[in-house]
């Protein structure tokens, strides 16, 4: 016959209470509008939308910004498998084949990881790039560009390949 205890448990495991971390709130096929003074700036659209406790958000589905200039009209948008949003600094962080296209210039950025801060209005990387232009490809290390994408650095460049088909 085997030994049975009557030991009574620890006391402090008895009363420590589990935290719980995960999410407080989960909606699903999200679409948020930002604005400002009534001026639509960007919209976000994901299948599914975590919110935890201190504010953040998880996007582990996927996740789509739009983003708008003063008339209304797109400008780019973003894309990436899998989002999180950072409240305290509000940045978002984009991983997961992530991709930039823009309606205005005609350029698309792949890269595998991407930040957008709110505040500051700009989107940047330390991971590889590729941007494709009408004419040309180029690479590198690293960007910093404009919300709206119109204007970007590549911090190391390594390469620029001409297009065969590109117009004269």
């Amino acid at each position: 016959m085997g030994a049975v205890s009557c030991r009574p448990p620890d006391e402090e495991t008895a009363h420590k209470p589990i935290l719980y971390t995960g999410p407080i709130v989960e909606s699903t096929n999200v679409q948020t509008l930002f604005s400002d003074s009534a001026r639509l700036k960007f919209k976000l659209r994901a299948p599914l939308e975590q919110q935890y406790e201190q504010g953040d958000m998880w996007y582990r589905k996927g996740v789509l910004l739009t983003f708008y200039d003063r008339e209304g009209r797109i400008q780019n948008t973003l894309r990436g498998n899998v989002g999180h949003f950072d409240k305290a600094k509000n940045i978002y962080h984009v991983r997961g084949h992530v991709e930039v296209v823009s309606s205005v210039k005609h350029e698309r950025l792949d890269t595998e990881e991407l930040f957008f801060d709110q505040n500051k209005q700009r989107i940047y990387t330390e991971t590889f790039v590729r941007i494709e232009t009408a004419t040309e490809v180029l690479t590198g290390t690293g960007l910093t560009a404009n919300q709206d994408f119109s204007r970007y650095t590549i911090l190391h460049p390594t390469g620029t390949f001409t297009l065969k088909d590109a117009p004269q």
